[in-house]
């Protein structure tokens, strides 16, 4: 017996549970390819290695519990009969081109809590960064708009 579907109710879980695995996704992505096997960089590079492993695990644990509830979500949606396609893609993508962007912007230029990589020119490396989470972001919105229509 699945529960009655109150369509906004519905939407707002779809939505919410595309967001969080594309947050998580993305920032677990850059997580073990930058962190781990690239050594590019620590999501804190301004103290010791120590405190950059530290800073490392708690962004892992964060990204790792985000996945987790969107997973939660989108099984619960499922159970539910309410899963939308083109919506929960629109808002993964949406979740993960904005944890690009706040990563490129906020983390790299404003905060300096680190650098995509170090002993390089960055404009090629911070363009492509924060490029392609503009293009996943926008790519999410579009997927949005059209699960509107449908």
């Amino acid at each position: 017996m699945s529960a009655p579907t109150d369509a906004p109710a519905g939407r707002r879980r779809v939505l919410l549970s595309g967001l969080l695995l594309g947050l998580g996704a993305a920032g677990a992505i850059d997580e073990i390819v930058f962190h781990q096997l690239l050594h590019w960089h620590h999501f804190y590079d301004r103290a010791s290695g120590a405190a950059g492993l530290v800073s490392d695990g708690l962004l892992h644990a964060g990204t790792w519990s985000a996945t987790v509830a969107g997973l939660a979500l989108l099984a619960d949606v499922r159970r539910r009969r309410g899963f939308a396609p083109a919506t929960w893609w629109g808002a993964v993508l949406l979740g993960a081109g904005a944890f690009q962007v706040w990563d490129g912007v906020v983390h790299h230029k404003v905060l300096r809590l680190h650098q995509v990589r170090y002993g390089v020119d960055l404009t090629g490396y911070d363009l492509l960064w924060t490029g392609a989470g503009v293009a996943v972001l926008l790519a999410g919105v579009l997927l949005l708009l059209r699960g509107r229509r449908t």
